[in-house]
């Protein structure tokens, strides 16, 4: 399968998660480079830029995993300031979340989400599913 580097930012503010995703990247030899944002106002910080300073993360080829239970902004609130928001509405989020509410997941899919997944338990089923996602991102065309 041909690599095709992306930019990728989880949106996450469980430690022990993000710890998991690093891990299940270096064991799926996953090169992409990972951006981390606590909740979703930084997430907009580092894609917009803030106080006057250009966003930390590129806009090109850039995907957004997105836990959406998180303090300050939510994943659902972040992704209705993410699709109002002109330079940034066609950016391709995978929802990863422990929120198995049919609110959530009508509401995620409502706002355009590539994916609603349920965070697996243990780390064995986690990295398979990062290794799925893995391919199902390099076989999309990105902008």
């Amino acid at each position: 399968m041909r690599h095709k580097e992306i930019n990728i930012l989880l949106v996450e503010d469980d430690e022990v998660d993000v710890m998991n995703v690093e891990r299940a990247f270096k064991r799926n030899n996953i090169s992409n480079r990972l951006y981390v944002a606590k909740n979703g106002i930084e997430a907009l910080q580092m894609l917009r830029g803030k106080n006057d300073d250009p966003p930390e993360i590129p806009s090109g080829r850039l995907l957004i995993l997105l836990d959406l239970n998180m303090p300050k902004m939510s994943g659902i609130e972040f992704l209705h300031h993410l699709r109002a928001d002109p330079d940034l509405r066609m950016t391709p989020v995978i929802v990863l979340t422990t929120s198995n509410q049919d609110k959530d997941r009508y509401e995620a899919y409502h706002l355009n989400v590539a994916g609603y997944i349920l965070k697996p338990v243990t780390f064995s089923n986690f990295a398979e599913t990062i290794a799925t996602l893995n391919k199902y991102w390099c076989l999309c065309e990105l902008p």
